[in-house]
């Protein structure tokens, strides 16, 4: 077996399957594009599926790549185990409708054995199947594998609900007796027992089947187009070749080990208790490749996953003696090890430690918060004669704080107390089972559809043509081939079409079909890309089409040039976002209707009102400087070299489009665009927005959209202007400014007034004291204006020593407002508080001190006040 670096593994896996015909596919970014079902790229398939359902042909129907993903299902697990992480490679060869079973089984052996490739030792290698696929295990027998190298395990099936599905067939490697402390031998995979002896290098998936969960599997069709899946962990595969006993200790994570080393003053033992260490470097992998790729720390998504990570390894790095910031520090290591196949990580360095350096403050500051609520917890137990620290108390600390859970539990242990684990597991399951309910249903593939597929007929798209005559080759209706429709809806395709198919964020044109006479025979509704790229007409039909005629196609043009106006604009706004936000705004979707235009992009923050106010002039310069706005034509590596800008998840062909707006915006662009800036006319910002954890929303308008906009905004102000008897409109704003010193003196006064009311009303309350349970009380009804004011009544009554505990209840329009405050240990006004506030249809909270509640049911009052004395 050869000694390679982690580098020249991956290399040598891509240079292998191209020289077997496959296209490299570039590694995807790891936010999911258009596929709502992931939160992360989760597999080198991930990114293919559009392929393997059909939805697309693929210019090669044979594909390898090395694919970054993200798996988050078990994070605990991570630093526990030798070969769990949150971020992987997965290494991968696919073919669409291409070979099948016997070429990927013989050409994974040849990879793995030969003396050229990686050159494994064949008598390490074992195969497991599924039992009724004697077909992969005759193939390989053929390869020269043994009988007894091959296992059987019913588990071998891949499908994940309706969709492409078949057996699959997975290879292991013997590390040998030295990590089978049991001595317990094939067994371990016979029974498939976990196990550090036999590792899974690889697994084949043969996606022979359309699985459908209304039949038996044995009754699963077989698909129209067969396909190969596979996919090798880069860091298992690097393990083994290296020799290292688990994947931290390979030349993925040694570096990044070693800084850590430096960092802590501590010593990485590879036979010792190292979790500390291999949760900060696998962590740092993640958090280094997801906010490249444009994710955020939030407290939602994706975002969320980013904040728990970083935490994670914030808090093992104070297990290690470290509590300054640090992990940013590590962003270097991360990229230098990835350079060869990731340059993006040096790339966006500086901004990728800005943005952890900064959520690593923010956690300093919220381990600060918990652990003074961890504090108050624990007095009040101690107050309370209590020994146990309750797992919903545990789980608040953990998902409102963001406080880790050993901590509390090392705090909680160190205090002398003891902690309820069964209860926070369960307020955890709880709280996994809603995030479980609130996923998009769905992840597997669609059904191939044969009958779109099977679309081979040429179609050109002619970019500066708003009409032409075009020959109808194909009519599907109800999903079958026709010759001829007469009414109802169809798809069509022609030879050629002035119809934009919806791409990149831009609508498909609407318009007409006209017969020879001139007659309209159908209007177009929507147009779509095919599978093999052709534009498929949806149509409502009027008249008769027949196959093979020619007919006369016209784009709505009016609507066309307003999507242009559009199209062209957010192209000027993504340029404008760069210069004014930073070069991390990037664009993460885009709508480009005919009535407005949407913008998605990456950004930390909500854009200032300063801002957007820069963005909008810029675009609104530009429009005015009337730039030309020229097409070219080229490939990818030279329009990357004009300085165009890719867009957010897009793959490109060997043909691509480049639009120049000026010297002011340069990208790689599929779309139709106006030919003078100055088309626009005028740019406006509705609205901007947060979306998502780290995802931002501009909403625009453009031409006369815009200028209404601004008309209206001109309306409302003379509108003002006029309510507040001022001449001129530019007098507005000092108008106000004068008008709301005004009102805020008001409030003082009035809020000075209540005070002294309710204090004046207090000298009578405070005189009606009882008693109960070897406690004063005072419990009755007051007359205020809002809630605010019962709390100034239990502020004067804290002042003196009128009663042990103090019950005021308020009818405040059509509801019912209750305070309970208390000076004893023996009261805890919360728990009163939620005994009471049934009695009028409500509900409440709060502290051992004080607690308010709100109700509906008024006649309940007097009810509520007689109860009182029970509930102490």
């Amino acid at each position: 077996m050869k000694q390679m670096t982690s580098a020249e593994i991956r290399q040598m896996w891509l240079d292998f399957w191209k020289s077997k015909g496959h296209s490299v596919e570039p590694s995807a970014n790891l936010v999911p594009i258009n596929d709502p079902t992931l939160l992360w790229i989760n597999s080198g398939v991930a990114t293919l599926k559009k392929y393997f359902d059909g939805s697309v042909i693929p210019e090669n129907p044979r594909i390898t790549n090395a694919q970054k993903s993200i798996r988050t299902n078990d994070i605990e697990n991570v630093g526990k185990t030798a070969r769990h992480h949150t971020m992987f490679e997965m290494l991968g060869n696919f073919s669409i409708g291409d070979y099948f079973r016997d070429e990927a089984i013989e050409w994974g052996y040849e990879l793995l054995t030969s003396p050229e490739w990686f050159a494994f030792p064949k008598d390490k290698l074992y195969m497991t199947y599924y039992p009724a696929d004697t077909d992969s295990y005759n193939r390989w027998i053929a390869c020269g594998v043994e009988p007894s190298h091959l296992i059987p395990l019913e588990e071998n099936f891949w499908e994940i609900g309706k969709g492409p599905s078949g057996p699959d067939t997975e290879i292991f490697f013997d590390r040998g007796a030295a990590f089978d402390p049991g001595n317990i031998g094939i067994r371990l995979l016979e029974e498939d027992l976990e196990n550090d002896r036999y590792i899974e290098i690889w697994n084949i998936v043969l996606s022979q089947f359309n699985a459908d969960p209304a039949v038996p599997r044995s009754q699963y069709k077989e698909l129209p187009h067969k396909n190969i899946d596979t996919g090798a962990g880069l860091e298992r595969l690097v393990a083994v070749i290296q020799g290292a006993k688990t994947n931290f200790e390979t030349d993925l994570f040694l570096p990044i080990i070693h800084e850590i080393e430096q960092m802590s003053g501590k010593t990485y033992d590879p036979d010792g208790d190292n979790m500390s260490f291999k949760v900060i470097a696998d962590h740092i992998r993640a958090l280094a490749f997801a906010i490249g790729d444009g994710a955020l720390p939030g407290n939602e998504g994706r975002g969320y996953v980013l904040r728990r990570l970083l935490r994670r390894a914030v808090m093992h790095g104070r297990r290690l003696g470290i509590h300054e910031t640090f992990l940013y520090k590590l962003v270097p290591t991360v990229g230098q090890i990835m350079e060869s196949y990731y340059p993006e990580i040096l790339e966006k360095q500086d901004f990728i430690q800005k943005i952890i350096k900064r959520e690593e403050e923010t956690f300093a500051r919220t381990i600060d918060a918990g652990s003074g609520h961890l504090d108050q917890l624990l007095a009040q137990l101690k107050a309370s004669g209590q020994n146990t620290l309750e797992g919903q108390d545990i789980f608040k600390l953990y998902d409102t704080y963001g406080f880790p859970v050993e901590l509390t539990e090392e705090l909680a242990e160190d205090a002398g107390y003891q902690i309820d684990h069964a209860g926070f597991k369960a307020a955890m399951k709880e709280q996994q089972d809603r995030a479980r309910a609130a996923v998009v249903k769905g992840g597997s593939m669609g059904m191939q559809n044969e009958t779109l597929a099977g679309i081979t007929e040429p179609s050109t798209f002619l970019y500066e043509t708003e009409s032409v005559d075009a020959r109808l080759t194909v009519i599907i209706v109800d999903n079958e081939r026709s010759q001829v429709v007469s009414e109802g809806q169809a798809l069509l395709v022609f030879d050629q079409t002035p119809f934009y198919a919806e791409m990149g964020g831009q609508v498909a044109d609407h318009g007409v079909i006209k017969n020879s006479q001139g007659e309209i025979v159908a209007h177009v509704t929507d147009v779509q890309k095919a599978p093999n790229g052709q534009a498929l007409h949806t149509v409502k039909v009027l008249a008769s089409l027949a196959l093979d005629e020619v007919y006369h196609l016209e784009i709505d043009t009016k609507r066309r040039y307003a999507v242009e106006k559009n199209h062209t604009a957010t192209h000027l706004l993504h340029a404008a976002l760069h210069r004014v936000v930073g070069e991390h705004a990037t664009q993460a979707g885009s709508l480009n209707e005919a009535d407005f235009l949407r913008f998605d992009f990456t950004h930390f923050e909500a854009a200032t009102a300063a801002e957007l106010r820069q963005i909008e002039e810029e675009v609104n310069q530009q429009i005015w400087n009337a730039l030309a706005i020229t097409t070219t034509e080229t490939d990818v590596e030279t329009a990357k070299a004009m300085g165009a800008m890719a867009l957010f998840g897009e793959k490109y062909g060997k043909t691509v489009r480049v639009v120049q707006i000026g010297d002011y915006s340069v990208e790689l662009c599929g779309g139709t665009h106006l030919h003078n800036s100055s088309e626009i006319g005028l740019f406006k910002i509705l609205k901007e927005e947060g979306i998502g954890s780290g995802t931002r929303r501009i909403l625009a308008v453009t031409g006369q959209a815009a200028y209404e906009a601004f008309r209206k905004q001109e309306d409302a102000l003379k509108e003002i202007a006029q309510t507040l008897k001022v001449p001129q409109m530019d007098q507005v704003p000092a108008k106000v400014m004068s008008q709301s010193e005004q009102l805020r003196d008001l409030q003082k006064e009035v809020a000075e007034l209540k005070e002294k009311a309710a204090a004046a009303q207090a000298g009578d309350v405070f005189k009606n004291v009882k008693e109960a349970k070897d406690l004063r009380y005072i419990a009755t009804q007051v007359t205020v204006s809002d809630a605010g004011a019962l709390r100034t009544f239990a502020d004067n009554w804290k002042q003196k020593d009128y009663s042990d505990v103090l019950v005021l209840v308020a009818a405040i329009g059509e509801k019912v407002n209750v305070l309970v405050a208390s000076k004893t240990k023996n009261v805890h006004a919360g728990n009163v508080i939620k005994a009471l506030a049934p009695i009028i249809s409500g509900r409440g909270g709060g502290k051992p001190d004080m607690a308010m509640a709100g109700g509906s049911d008024a006649s309940q009052i007097a009810e509520l006040l007689k109860a009182v004395p029970e509930h102490l």
